[in-house]
């Protein structure tokens, strides 16, 4: 029988295990899956699973592609290679705000598998946003959600797990070629980038680093190429600018809030 305990939860993204998040992805990749349930409340078609090889397991989240629910402005069928893609970029800056996250085949076909988050019931952002343990995280998801262009960031989608680190979850609505940023992050708007997040977004726009080049052929796969262009140019307009983007004159916050 295989044990059910799960692996080890991921530590922060500047001293986290890299055995054990390796272990993680395996898992999510290799894996069997099988469905618990359901989870309600949720637009898209959204699974509970159970993912196993030999003498471990841990639970995810399933979504697969022939469960999203048609949109007028996304392509239908692309959700789930968004939440991979908005992975992949913030793994690639270093940042580790998305639980990792695979695209694979699952009992209702391809669709995309993220690490389960045991988290905290209460935690939002709304419960942080004042919380100085948190102000560095939430400084690089707002630049992260305004690189990738998300229109849906909600206080929900910002959760604690267990031992108080921060995920940011359901990155389906990104990476639109339109400006589309909508999101409950409004903290910082027209304040300066930290130096920090700057510095990252440098070494993920050099046309010549191994960062750049290795998120630029994964992104080919999950993205169009007008798509990938468009975040190039993101960043780099970040970057120049210097500072977080004030609201725009499009609807600026999802709905609802949480």
């Amino acid at each position: 029988m295989p044990s059910t305990e799960r692996p080890q939860n991921v530590t922060p993204a500047d001293s986290r295990n890299r055995d054990d998040f390796e272990r993680v992805l395996r898992l999510l990749s290799e894996g069997v899956m099988e469905v618990e349930g359901l989870i309600p409340w949720s637009s898209n078609a959204t699974l509970l699973v159970t993912i196993g090889t030999g003498d471990e397991s841990t639970l995810a989240i399933y979504k697969p592609q022939r469960g999203e629910r048609p949109l007028w402005d996304f392509p239908h069928g692309s959700l789930g290679r968004r939440e991979v893609a908005a992975y992949l970029v913030a793994e690639a800056l270093g940042w580790g705000l998305v639980p990792p996250t695979v695209l694979r085949d699952g009992s209702y076909g391809s669709g995309s598998v993220q690490w389960f988050v045991e988290a905290q019931e209460e935690a939002s952002f709304f419960t942080i946003q004042d919380d100085a343990r948190y102000a560095d995280d939430l400084k690089r998801l707002a630049a992260l959600d305004v690189i990738c262009n998300n229109a849906d960031r909600k206080a929900g989608h910002c959760l604690l797990d267990v031992e108080g680190r921060l995920w940011a979850i359901d990155n389906a609505l990104t990476f639109h070629v339109e400006p589309k940023l909508r999101t409950v992050i409004w903290d910082f708007a027209g304040t300066p980038l930290p130096a920090r997040i700057v510095s990252d977004l440098k070494r993920l726009a050099d046309p010549l680093g191994e960062p750049r080049e290795a998120l630029g052929r994964a992104l080919e796969r999950l993205l169009s190429r007008q798509e990938v262009a468009a975040l190039a140019q993101r960043i780099r307009d970040l970057i120049s600018a210097r500072r977080y983007p004030a609201p725009g004159p499009y609807r600026a916050v999802p709905w609802p809030l949480v």
